[in-house]
Formats: C-alpha cells, sequence, structure tokens
C-alpha cells in the first residue's frame, strides 16, 4: 500500500511539472498542441514587434500567439485528413523541392545548411517540416485547386484597381538622422537614446537649418556622409515603423524620433513623385499569380473553417 501511495504521489508530481513547465495550448480531437509549440512557432514574429509601450506590446504578443494557435490548430486538422486519405510525400520530392529553394537563392549545399542552421533547423528537422508542408500542398491541391478560377475579365478587373492604386501612391524621397540603439540596450540606454534624437529633431525644425548638413554632423547611420539621404522609395519597401512617417509627413516635414532595430530615426521628406502604372503586358502574370494566391488561400481557410466545424476543439489559452 505504501509502495503505491509513494507511486501515486510520485506520478502527480511528475505531472505537475510537466504542466507548470509545458501548458496545453488546445486540444484537437486527440491531439494535443503545448503552448511551447506556439511559442517556438511565433517567436519569429514576435521578436519584430517594435512596440515600446508594454501594455500595447503585451497585447500584440497575444494576438500573435492567438493567430498562431489557429494556424496550428487548421494544421492539426490538415493532418487528420491527410492521414485519412493516404497522402504521401516520397523522399525524392523532398530532395527536389529542396534542391528548388537552394537554385532560387543560387546556394551550394553547404550554404544552406548554414541559413538553416541560423534558423535553428538541422537538415533532418528542416526535411520533416518540409514533408508536412508538401503534404498539406498536396491535400489542398485536391480539395482546393479546382475553385479557383482567374478569367481574362477577372484578370482586366484587377488590372484596372492596380492602376488605380498606383496612380494614388507616390514615391517618396527621403533624409533621416539614425541615433543608433545597440540590438541588447538597456532601458536606460534606449531612452538616452531617444532623447538625444528628439534635440535633433527639434534642431532640425528650426528655421534655415540645412537637414542634410545636420545629418552629416548627427546622424550615426551609413548615409550620413550623404547628408542622410536615402533617395526615392514606394511603400512596402523600409521598416513599416519608419514607411508610416514617410508617407503621411507633409514635404519637408520632419518627424519626431521613430524606433526600428537600428535606434531612433527623425526622418524629412524632401520629394514626392507620382508613380505610373506599368503597362498591362508587363505586370498581367504577376497579377494573375497574386489573385491565384489570394484565391486559394482564402479557399484553404474556407476548407479549414470546414474541418474545425466537424471536430472536436478545445481551445485553454
Amino acid at each position: 500500500m505504501k509502495r503505491l501511495l509513494l507511486a501515486g504521489l510520485l506520478v502527480l508530481s511528475f505531472t505537475v511539472r510537466a504542466e507548470l513547465v509545458d501548458r496545453i495550448a488546445a486540444v484537437v480531437n486527440t491531439d494535443i498542441i503545448t503552448l511551447s509549440e506556439v511559442e517556438a512557432r511565433a517567436m519569429p514574429e514576435i521578436s519584430r514587434l517594435r512596440e515600446s509601450d508594454p501594455a500595447r506590446r503585451l497585447e500584440a504578443r497575444s494576438a500573435i500567439i492567438k493567430h498562431t494557435l489557429d494556424g496550428l490548430i487548421g494544421e492539426k486538422l490538415m493532418e487528420a485528413q491527410i492521414k485519412e486519405l493516404n497522402i504521401e510525400v516520397t523522399d525524392s520530392e523532398i530532395e527536389l523541392s529542396i534542391e528548388d529553394v537552394k537554385k532560387q537563392n543560387n546556394m551550394s549545399a553547404d550554404q544552406f545548411e548554414a541559413a538553416l542552421l541560423q534558423e535553428g533547423y538541422t537538415m533532418p528537422v528542416y526535411k520533416t517540416f518540409l514533408r508536412r508542408q508538401l503534404a498539406r500542398m498536396k491535400l489542398v491541391n485536391l480539395k482546393v485547386r479546382s475553385k479557383v478560377k482567374i478569367s481574362d475579365e477577372d484578370l482586366k478587373a484587377e488590372y484596372a484597381k492596380f492602376a488605380h492604386d498606383e496612380a494614388q501612391d507616390a514615391e517618396v524621397h527621403a533624409r533621416h538622422i539614425l541615433v543608433q540603439v545597440a540590438p541588447k540596450a538597456t532601458a536606460e540606454q534606449v531612452e538616452t537614446a531617444r532623447l538625444k534624437a528628439v534635440a535633433i529633431a527639434t534642431e532640425a525644425r528650426l528655421p534655415n537649418v540645412d537637414f542634410a548638413e545636420l545629418a552629416r554632423k548627427r546622424s550615426e547611420g551609413p548615409s550620413a556622409a550623404d547628408g542622410g539621404d536615402l533617395g526615392f522609395f514606394r511603400r512596402g519597401i523600409m521598416d513599416p515603423a519608419f514607411e508610416k512617417p514617410s508617407f503621411s509627413l507633409p514635404l519637408n516635414g520632419v518627424s519626431d524620433p521613430v524606433r526600428t532595430k537600428l535606434g531612433w530615426h527623425v526622418i524629412k521628406v524632401v520629394e514626392r513623385r507620382a508613380l505610373a502604372a506599368p503597362p498591362f503586358d508587363d505586370v498581367k502574370d504577376q497579377l494573375r499569380d497574386r489573385m491565384l494566391k489570394g484565391q486559394l488561400e482564402h479557399y484553404t481557410e474556407q476548407y479549414v473553417a470546414e474541418l474545425r466545424s466537424v471536430a472536436l476543439v478545445e481551445t485553454k489559452l
């Protein structure tokens, strides 16, 4: 009896420790998704957060975790379908896919493995990940691909929208002054750098101040010698935190300090110019690919929602 009691206490102790170490995030039919799985998948996106306010950062982190969990639930549901339909991925298909990735990125075998290690993958782990991904692609092709259709009329309508959006948008020519912040800077160092950037922004707004000359003297970035000149750029090129003030500032306006992974930036927009849409024939293939991808994602989400509606899914976060 004492041995049984001791064994029971040991099992209880192990269970409590396991729960403390790794909580269950969701149960999908008979499969379990742990919190560590969710956090590992979400980590790259969380690491890119630039929100300095603790409450907003926590809110953004929670949203990423929830979105990631939904994605993992969808993957579990699709994996169950893959098993049910006996969908398989051969070793040769995995090798062909790896060769394609290496070719697209102009990498040798050694360079590819080094890149994997930087992302936290060994080759066997990556092949396992790839096998699952290719199996899901086969399932999507089987269940969803037939619904995706792009007519010539659809393509022309998409081009008309694209041309209108291009005409409404613009490229901006900006200069900036960077106050660098080290990747592992303390909160005090970050604040000291911010206050320095605030002083620079105040000085830049004074009458008759030459921003380019100020950048040569005060900027800590590689463009300092060119007066902080970044040339013309369009949306989607710069860090979103940098892009937002660049496209919302009035001409010759100077921004408050904005934070990116490099540090604090003071930005001045010195020119704007409208964008002309390229000819239809030059972009039709790109537009078709974008439309196909959008429809495929839409119908895949619908398919996963249908699977989820008849599954037993319990989330615990």
